[in-house]
């Protein structure tokens, strides 16, 4: 929960000091709200602390890739990563450069390698060898030399949940490092790529930075190897995963201070350095609004079934994420155990089990928090159940930056 942006004022849950029980009238539930304050201040720490360094921040759009979102991060000048041709398309239709994309991702198709080499984008992260070969071609077609990295895979744990480790061995992504040196000479004259770079990205919810650390050991020395045998990489992206606070027992690591130390390793390499954050930025600055429809007692089981279900919050069915589920109104009802669950018909529809939480009631809204990232962007219309509408709270105005979809939009494009 982001504590510059979202806590209680007279009792009242708020973001920027908006009452979200007015919002909760006034657009429905469930709803996603976003803080864009905290969006900017989290991003602008990003920025703040990197000044002194050759670097660019490339915000990983699969956080979260609304374009009320986006658009307020390219206002603050921010690039962006992006693992598909629709995550492109929506960078350009907020208004962003795609000069200023990088185009990341294990499974690019013909057609995605085609619309990102017209669009011109930055670089490439290539993820195999045959990848490099398929972009390689595409830009003789076109007549374009677009820049490229490898993305080299450390064989690094993260220490995270393995569903979004991605620095392993046995991991679908990079090409390993054994390799790596071997690959690099292999494509250094090709006369259709233009090899500047190196990626790697090992993985999400990362709150101990020793192997990022380690990472970027791993990852620097490559480079050295690779100059001196005239391969003269000039750029470094070591992606993102930096952790957020889900729970309060939980610290979120500090982004100044984790940024501290990449500087000083990096002071003297002569690197330009790419970032990709994505969950740091938009994940605290996030709620889910949810209403209590019933309560049910089965046996000596709770239940607080609320209108929000897995369609539009998968996380925690998908990976048993713990979000901080809290009231709007605190009323100083004792707290009770219950699960809180959805009206999706799996059992695996809950958004929080065996949770201690203060006793609710129908009709009251609870606010799941920390669920700016990876909330929306992997809501499904399963149940046939429309998508919530978003909300961009800035100061003390609120804008609906995607409206709730009706059942008209379930079926358009379908046919009998």
């Amino acid at each position: 929960m982001s504590i510059q942006s979202f806590g209680y004022r007279d009792n009242v849950f708020c973001c920027n000091r908006t009452p979200l029980t007015d919002l909760a009238e006034k657009v429905g539930t469930p709803c996603y709200v976003y803080s864009g304050d905290a969006i900017v201040d989290n991003y602008r720490a990003y920025s703040r602390t990197l000044e002194n360094l050759d670097h660019e921040i490339h915000y990983s759009v699969k956080a979260n890739s609304t374009l009320g979102v986006l658009s307020l991060l390219t206002r603050e000048g921010a690039g962006f990563d992006v693992v598909s041709g629709g995550e492109l398309f929506r960078v350009i239709s907020s208004g962003g450069d795609p000069k200023k994309v990088v185009f990341s991702g294990v499974g690019k198709t013909p057609s995605e390698i085609e619309y990102a080499l017209k669009c011109g984008v930055k670089m490439f992260n290539c993820e195999s060898e045959p990848e490099a070969h398929a972009l390689a071609l595409t830009a003789q077609k076109l007549n374009k030399r677009p820049d490229i990295g490898f993305r080299v895979n450390p064989d690094i744990n993260a220490e995270t949940h393995p569903y979004i480790a991605t620095g392993m061995h046995e991991h679908k992504f990079g090409i390993p490092i054994r390799e790596a040196e071997q690959i690099y000479k292999r494509f250094a004259s090709n006369d259709h790529l233009n090899l500047v770079g190196v990626s790697c990205h090992i993985g999400s919810q990362i709150f101990d930075s020793g192997p990022f650390l380690e990472t970027l050991d791993t990852i620097t020395t490559l480079v050295e190897r690779l100059k001196k045998i005239d391969i003269p990489i000039s750029c470094l992206d070591l992606g993102g995963g930096l952790a957020v606070a889900y729970r309060d027992s939980e610290t979120t690591p500090s982004i100044e201070k984790f940024l501290g130390q990449l500087t000083e390793k990096l002071r003297g390499e002569n690197l330009h350095l790419i970032l990709e954050p994505g969950r740091s930025i938009v994940g605290p600055a996030g709620v889910l609004l949810t209403r209590v429809l019933y309560r049910k007692r089965s046996d000596a089981k709770e239940f607080i079934i609320v209108d929000a279900a897995m369609n539009d919050l998968i996380r925690p069915s998908l990976y048993d994420s713990y979000h901080e589920i809290v009231p709007l109104i605190r009323s100083g009802r004792p707290k009770i155990i219950a699960d809180i669950v959805g009206p999706i018909c799996e059992t695996g529809d809950f958004l929080a089990r065996r949770r201690e939480i203060e006793d609710s009631k129908p009709g009251e809204v609870l606010a799941v928090c920390t669920a700016g990232a990876y909330g929306f962007a992997l809501a499904s219309n399963y149940n046939a159940r429309p998508r919530p509408p978003e909300v961009l709270v800035q100061n003390s105005n609120f804008k609906i930056i995607r409206e709730r979809e009706s059942y008209a939009d379930l079926i358009r494009g379908e046919s009998l």
